[in-house]
């Protein structure tokens, strides 16, 4: 124990945009796992959420002066994160235009009579959220994943917290239009 985990964030903080690197081990150590279940449900794989997390860290850790400590924290660090998969899945819409246009046949289904497990219906739950426009799934996984009120949702979209409950109805009516039911299984 180094005496770090009983201080706010905010005095970690200040400690960290002094140079303090045992006070910014103690960020990642604080944040690592929450920004790592927000960026892995924006991107919808394990291994590039854990490369987008090690961006988002990186940038935190170089963002430290800009940084202004009398916010919170957590928002800040969800803010560098959703910047960071926005900026992945900028980079995904390229490849998979390139991609699309030299493949000569892409295929892929699962049929209804397949039984999914726990793990499997998680992984087809993270596919479908990956797949949702960022306008809906930004929200979602501030407030769904990361519990953010809508308001600080809002906040870090730079919106109303009205537009956040519109765009949340919106992304959990194309999710349940996306993912089969149980009904749906034979």
């Amino acid at each position: 124990m180094n005496g770090l985990e009983q201080e706010s964030d905010q005095n970690i903080a200040n400690r960290a945009t002094n140079g303090d690197r045992a006070a910014f081990g103690e960020i990642v150590r604080r944040y690592k796992e929450p920004l790592y279940r927000f960026v892995r449900r924006y991107v919808g794989n394990g291994d590039d959420a854990y490369d987008l997390l090690q961006e988002s860290l990186l940038a935190a850790w170089m963002g430290l002066g800009r940084y202004d400590t009398s916010r919170p924290l957590g928002p800040w660090l969800r803010a560098i994160a959703l910047n960071k998969c926005r900026d992945f899945s900028r980079r995904q819409s390229v490849r998979r235009l390139f991609l699309n246009l030299f493949a000569t046949q892409f295929e892929s289904h699962t049929t209804a009579a397949e039984s999914l497990s726990e793990d499997a219906r998680l992984d087809q739950l993270d596919q479908a959220i990956a797949t949702l426009p960022a306008f809906y799934k930004e929200p979602l996984l501030l407030t769904a994943v990361s519990g953010l009120s809508h308001q600080e949702a809002a906040d870090i979209l730079k919106t109303t917290s009205k537009a956040i409950e519109m765009r949340l109805r919106r992304a959990r009516q194309r999710l349940a239009q996306s993912l089969p039911t149980e009904r749906d299984k034979p």
